[in-house]
């Protein structure tokens, strides 16, 4: 795609962080949006700063983790707006917490979300953006999709999962000469609210919630800047955006390193546990 001006758009989790910056983005460019989130009140704020913008705007609540839910939403997007040209599959959450801490809910529900959310947009979308004639999918990883860190087994196994599915999902349709481009996400710390609403385990020796609020403060990518970079991978169908510098540092950290990064990253959690121990002693 060339351009997105006159095009049609949907975003999940578009009532905050990525997903509103985005949507207010591509609106600003000429794009109508059709918005999804499971937050009302956040849905709303953003379909208002898109209708600022002069285009076209629908918003519906949408649970991605609902496949019947998803598809029919797309079908509805299509009706609605006339056409879908591009997907943004970018709705999240967070959890923290160690394997042996992780309660089967809290990984399906984690899972439920942030791949199977994945895989019900991208299929749900994909015959409208076929009937389009061209379009752009965009599956929003993590930089917790490159590298593997204690207390994120569920959130690694979700975004490792976008990463090898929108991988093969570009190449058959390269293999198909299909005029659909797609990009992998992969953003570093972005100040949203997603570490905030994370469900997390404070178990004695790992984290607390202190330690959760300094990881947050560390983020150093805005939201703007995130929607900036994806817009530009559209436009030049990029396969892979990386977003944000920490997320250029592990790209290379787990490139050149792909093993001892492990080590690096085991030293830096033993530290912090000590730490732990020693304030809770």
């Amino acid at each position: 795609m060339k351009t997105v001006k006159n095009r049609v758009a949907a975003i999940t989790g578009a009532g905050s962080g990525i997903g509103r910056a985005t949507a207010v983005l591509l609106a600003r460019n000429g794009c109508n949006v059709a918005l999804s989130d499971v937050n009302e009140q956040g849905l709303a704020e953003t379909a208002e700063l898109c209708r600022a913008q002069g285009v076209k705007v629908d918003a519906a609540r949408v649970d991605v983790a609902k496949r019947e839910g998803v598809h029919d939403w797309a079908d509805a997007v299509a009706r609605n707006l006339g056409a879908v040209h591009v997907v943004v599959n970018n709705a999240g959450v967070a959890l923290g917490a160690t394997i042996e801490d992780t309660k089967y809910e809290d990984f399906e529900w984690l899972m439920n979300i942030n791949f199977w959310g994945v895989v019900y947009g991208t299929k749900a979308f994909l015959p409208h953006l076929r009937a389009a004639g061209e379009g752009h999918i965009v599956n929003v990883s993590s930089v917790f999709g490159l590298i593997g860190v204690p207390t994120q087994a569920a959130y690694n196994s979700a975004k490792f999962a976008v990463k090898g599915f929108t991988e093969a999902l570009r190449q058959e349709l390269e293999v198909e000469g299909v005029p659909i481009g797609v990009t992998c996400v992969h953003p570093g710390g972005i100040k949203t609210n997603i570490a905030r609403n994370a469900r997390m385990t404070y178990r004695k020796g790992w984290t607390d919630e202190r330690s959760s609020s300094d990881f947050e403060k560390s983020f150093a990518t805005t939201p703007e800047k995130a929607a900036s970079d994806i817009l530009a991978a559209i436009l030049k169908n990029r396969r892979r955006q990386l977003i944000g510098g920490d997320a250029v540092l592990i790209d290379l950290m787990q490139r050149m390193l792909p093993t001892l990064y492990q080590r690096i990253l085991v030293a830096g959690a033993k530290r912090r546990r000590r730490k732990l121990l020693e304030s809770t002693a």
